[in-house]
C-alpha cells in the first residue's frame, strides 16, 4: 500500500490533478489501517505500526494539499500516535495534529462530518494546559458542542463530549452521551472502530457507574 500511495503523492504534486476518487480510496485506506492499529493491533507492536502510518498519512496529505480530508486524517494518525508513545516526543506530535486540523478547517470545517471540531475538541482537553501545553478547557467545549452540531447522532462526538464531561467530573451529563454514542447509526464502512469505540464506551459507562453509586 505505501508504495501506492507514493507514486499517487508524486504524480498529484507533479501534474496538479484535482483530488478524486482515488483520495477517497486513500482515506478510506488510512480509515482501516488506523482502526487496525489503535483496536486491533498487540500493545508492544502499536508504537511501530503507527510509526508507518504517520508516514502513510503524510503522503496522502502531500498528494491532495488543498484538501481538508486528509489534514483530518493525517492529525488523526498523529494524535493518536502521540497517544501510544508518549514520552518527550507526544507534545510535538498533538501541536503538529492541531496545526492540520486548523488548516482543514480553514478549507473545508464541515468535512467528515465535522470530524474537524471533534479532533480540537479532543485535543483541547486532553492535551495538558500551559505551560506544558496548549489544554483548554473552554476551547474543548467549544469544539465538541459544534462538532455534536453537526454530527448530532455520531458515535464520535457523543463519546468524545462524554468523555469531556466525565473529565469535568459531570457523571450523569457524560452517562447521557455515552449512551447516545451507543445508539449511533452504524457506519458500514467502519466495523472495526466502531466496535473499537462501543468497547471505549462500556469501559467509560462503569467508571461513571462507579462515580454516581
Amino acid at each position: 500500500m505505501k508504495s501506492k500511495i507514493i507514486s499517487l503523492a508524486v504524480i498529484a504534486l507533479i501534474f496538479n490533478i484535482p483530488a478524486s476518487a482515488d483520495m477517497q480510496t486513500d482515506i478510506a485506506d488510512i480509515q482501516h489501517a488506523w482502526a487496525k492499529a489503535n483496536y486491533d493491533t498487540p500493545k508492544d507492536q502499536q508504537a511501530k505500526t503507527f510509526e508507518t502510518l504517520v508516514k502513510q498519512a503524510r503522503d496522502i496529505a502531500a498528494a491532495y494539499p488543498d484538501k481538508a480530508e486528509p489534514k483530518v486524517w493525517l492529525a488523526i494518525v498523529l494524535s493518536t500516535d502521540a497517544g501510544v508513545t508518549g514520552g518527550l516526543g507526544a507534545l510535538g506530535k498533538v501541536k503538529e495534529a492541531r496545526k492540520h486540523l486548523e488548516e482543514a478547517e480553514a478549507i473545508d470545517p464541515t468535512v467528515l462530518d465535522g470530524s474537524v471540531y471533534t479532533s480540537l475538541g479532543s485535543l483541547y482537553y486532553q492535551v495538558p494546559g500551559w505551560p506544558l501545553g496548549f489544554g483548554n478547557d473552554d476551547k474543548a467545549e467549544e469544539y465538541l458542542q459544534k462538532a455534536l452540531a453537526a454530527n448530532p447522532d455520531g458515535i464520535d462526538p457523543n463519546y468524545f463530549y462524554g468523555d469531556f464531561m466525565l473529565e469535568e467530573g459531570k457523571a450523569a451529563e457524560a452517562k447521557k452521551y455515552f449512551e447516545k454514542a451507543l445508539s449511533a447509526p452504524a457506519r458500514p464502512d467502519r466495523p472495526l472502530a466502531d466496535q473499537g469505540r462501543k468497547d471505549e464506551i462500556a469501559t467509560k459507562l462503569s467508571k461513571v457507574e462507579e462515580r454516581l453509586n
